[in-house]
């Protein structure tokens, strides 16, 4: 899933597949509703918000300095915020183990104070500190694609996405999904990025929600609300 072939830009400006599909689905008239309803904006008293909306927040952020490079008990708390759980005897791995040693070196080399689009591609290509600790996670028993980035995206908000099975029936099924969407979102002198960062804010968001979780939230709320039956 992270990086098997290597993306190559688009000549002439012109969009790649994966762009056209994430330009429709982020021009759709029920976006701006549907990142406000999930992150609870403007709910009244009471009213109930999607648990995913304190994924990147909960704990004060999986990416906040002190935390950075390691795994705490919060993010495996706000993985489950978005209807995945880490297999207990992984979790503890990850928290008092090894595995968790291991990941938090590949941590330390996983740069975070930087957004996708800004990165170079071999920050998220096949053998990257990235790739290694998702290939890792996915190594583990009874955890997978889905789970492991889930995990990484905790850490590196702003430069990892989720990427789960309702996001991949929505918008395909590239070689590598990070690469394909790092490429898309510097096509076109990065519009995409732009119309993400736009977007988070006629929704009144908090800048702290990063590029990459506005596009995740709004193309999968999208494709739930139109009940596609994702396998």
């Amino acid at each position: 899933m992270v990086a098997s072939t290597a993306a190559s830009g688009v000549p002439g400006g012109a969009l790649s597949p994966l762009g056209q599909r994430l330009r429709v689905l982020l021009s759709s008239e029920r976006v701006i509703s549907d990142l406000r309803r999930y992150f609870g904006i403007g709910l009244p008293p009471g009213g109930m918000r999607f648990t995913g909306s304190r994924f990147e927040h909960l704990g004060g952020g999986g990416d906040r300095p002190e935390a950075a490079d390691r795994f705490t008990a919060e993010d495996l708390v706000a993985v489950q915020t978005l209807s995945v759980t880490v297999p207990a005897p992984v979790a503890l791995d990850i928290l008092e183990g090894p595995l968790g040693a291991r990941l938090s070196r590949l941590l330390h080399a996983i740069p975070n104070d930087i957004d996708m689009v800004d990165a170079d591609a071999d920050v998220v290509a096949d053998g990257s500190p990235a790739d290694q600790a998702w290939r890792l996670l996915c190594e583990q028993h009874g955890v997978n694609w889905v789970i492991a980035g889930k995990v990484l995206a905790r850490k590196r908000p702003r430069l990892l996405p989720v990427y789960d099975r309702v996001v991949r029936c929505a918008v395909g099924r590239p070689p590598s999904f990070w690469l394909a969407l790092h490429a898309v979102l510097r096509e076109d002198d990065a519009a995409l990025h732009r119309q993400l960062l736009e977007l988070r804010q006629a929704a009144g968001l908090s800048e702290t929600v990063s590029a990459l979780r506005v596009c995740d939230v709004a193309v999968w709320m999208n494709h739930r609300a139109v009940g596609h039956a994702c396998p």
